[in-house]
């Protein structure tokens, strides 16, 4: 690990559980996600305390992976923290991607404010499953675009678009007859309509998640994300890392619940001594940890593979899997320690698990990275017997 990591990563961690972890209890922490004017105070004290948007450097480059690994897991320690200090999703993915494919205009206008933490965005992908839309199957998408002199027009639905709600810039995902297409809007904009914000089982990220209906929305082409077709190969070059640092933030999240529960095991008495000297909950305990160091060790491991110029759909698929149901059971043992106290709010212990539940779905079910890790292995399989 670099000694520049090292030092933002001490800052972050110093920020988020100094100034960041009292926000935690804080009224303006809704069902759909913290308030934009809680999430701006908080953004502020991260100006002033220089670390906002910490992977990204002052000259646009970016940290290596294996060191955004650390400084996002540090970020993490509140569920409140990538909030705070501009590392959470959908942003972070989203200024990765137009830092690798928008033009120097585009950059100027939608990602400028981006890294200024001064405006969230939205990823439009996911479409109604009961419409037969596109979810983890993206060549299922409905959403349509099509050329009109200088502009393209848009029509179609989306489903769990995350932050759409307050949003100031949009990347949206339709499909022309030369394929997937990406484009940029700024937003609000009357033609994206908000049907519903969801209820749902998560409750970090602003603006919730929403049911979309676009109707005619007409793009200037200078607005088209990279080139006509590309759309999916541009969303690979967002999931791959994208995923991986949800693993890297969530982990963050679980290392606190653990922390927590912890030391609820060591005050805590029953039968005559600590509830850490039972070996029902020291056992649970010492499976967090050897779980919590294997999440740290996949996450770098796939990090370093995205770092050495792979594009890592294999590895983040595996780092999918394997972090986001360790962290599950970190956080099911976490609730467990604590009893009634682990499923009140009176801890973030309850929350990590609610988050991290959403989060086995999310950019991609384990499932689905099963199914496609096995089509892999069929795949190699054939080629090394020469079929």
């Amino acid at each position: 690990m670099t000694d520049r990591a090292q030092q933002i990563a001490e800052r972050v961690e110093r920020f988020v559980r100094d100034t960041v972890v009292p926000y935690e209890s804080d009224p303006r922490c809704g069902s759909h996600g913290p308030s934009d004017e809680l999430v701006m105070e908080m953004r502020e004290k991260a100006r002033a305390a220089d670390v906002l948007t910490p992977h990204i450097l002052d000259d646009g480059s970016h940290l290596t992976q294996v060191e955004t690994a650390l400084v996002l897991r540090k970020s993490g320690l509140s569920p409140l923290g990538p909030l705070a200090v501009n590392t959470m999703a959908p942003d972070e993915g989203n200024m990765y991607l137009l830092g690798k494919v928008g033009s120097p205009e585009q950059k100027a206008h939608y990602l400028k404010p981006l890294l200024e933490g001064r405006a969230r965005s939205a990823f439009f992908m996911t479409e109604p499953a009961s419409e037969g839309g596109a979810g983890s199957d993206p060549s299922m998408m409905r959403t349509t675009c099509r050329k009109d002199g200088n502009h393209w027009v848009i029509n179609g639905r989306k489903a769990f678009i995350t932050g759409a709600d307050g949003a100031k810039v949009g990347i949206v995902m339709a499909k022309s007859d030369e394929g997937a297409c990406m484009f940029l809007v700024d937003l609000p904009d009357p033609a994206i309509r908000i049907e519903r914000v969801l209820d749902t089982i998560d409750s970090s990220m602003p603006g919730g998640h929403s049911i979309i209906a676009i109707e005619n929305l007409r793009v200037p082409a200078d607005q088209m994300l990279g080139h006509a077709g590309e759309g999916f190969k541009y969303a690979q070059i967002r999931l791959s890392p994208a995923r991986l640092s949800h693993c890297m933030r969530w982990l963050g999240s679980c290392t606190r619940a653990h922390e927590i529960a912890l030391d609820y095991a060591n005050r805590r008495q029953a039968f005559g001594k600590s509830l850490i000297d039972h070996e029902g909950v020291g056992f649970m305990l010492a499976e967090n940890l050897i779980d919590l160091k294997q999440c740290e060790l996949m996450i770098d491991w796939c990090a370093g593979v995205l770092d050495g110029g792979s594009l890592g759909t294999t590895e983040s698929s595996m780092a999918k899997v394997a972090v986001s149901e360790a962290l599950m059971r970190i956080a099911d043992r976490c609730v467990q320690v604590m009893g009634g106290t682990g499923v009140s709010r009176d801890t973030i212990v309850e929350q990590t698990f609610r988050e991290v539940r959403a989060f086995r779905i999310y950019d991609g079910p384990t499932e689905v990275h099963k199914w496609s890790l096995a089509k892999k292995i069929k795949r190699d399989w054939k080629a090394s017997h020469g079929h």
